[in-house]
């Protein structure tokens, strides 16, 4: 199979890259990239551990191949945090300890950030539908629920 040239921006940057007709975005994005913040839990799109957001929607990278990034905007963990420092959802994830092993922390920050562009003031159970497309098995989730909360406050009312 011929590799196929896409160009696309990912985290701000403009990228070029070739890939296989039938490569994931998750494989690009680890394999060709280099950005592994992005995790492989199921290849299925049952965890969630792989959610990146694509021109702003948030989708599973490993349900999307590499040549449908063409164009578009990709976000991943590693364009969350700014220049100044951590996004306020990564420094709550910490401050709540709402992660452990740390597998499916990237893909939950990325889905809360989703939920929070779309709506900066969601009520618990927005928060919990939100984010019922990750899973996590050491956690728990009432951390993570709080450490979104936590977040929205700080994002709606900066120090």
């Amino acid at each position: 199979m011929a590799k196929v040239h896409v160009e696309s921006s990912i985290n701000g940057q403009a990228q070029e890259y070739l890939c296989e007709p039938n490569q994931t975005l998750l494989d690009v994005l680890r394999d060709e990239l280099g950005l592994t913040g992005t995790k492989e839990g199921c290849g299925t799109g049952d965890c969630g551990a792989c959610s990146v957001l694509v021109d702003g929607r948030l989708v599973c990278s490993c349900l999307v191949l590499g040549v449908e990034a063409q164009g578009k905007t990709v976000e991943t963990i590693e364009g969350v945090a700014g220049k100044d420092g951590l996004h306020p959802l990564q420094q709550k994830f910490l401050d709540n300890a709402a992660l452990q092993c740390g597998v499916c922390t990237p893909g939950f920050i990325m889905a809360a950030k989703a939920l929070l562009d779309k709506d900066p003031n969601p009520d618990e159970t927005t928060i919990r539908y939100w984010l019922a497309g990750n899973l996590c098995r050491c956690t728990g989730y009432d951390k993570i629920i709080r450490a979104v909360q936590e977040a929205a406050a700080e994002l709606a009312h900066p120090a």
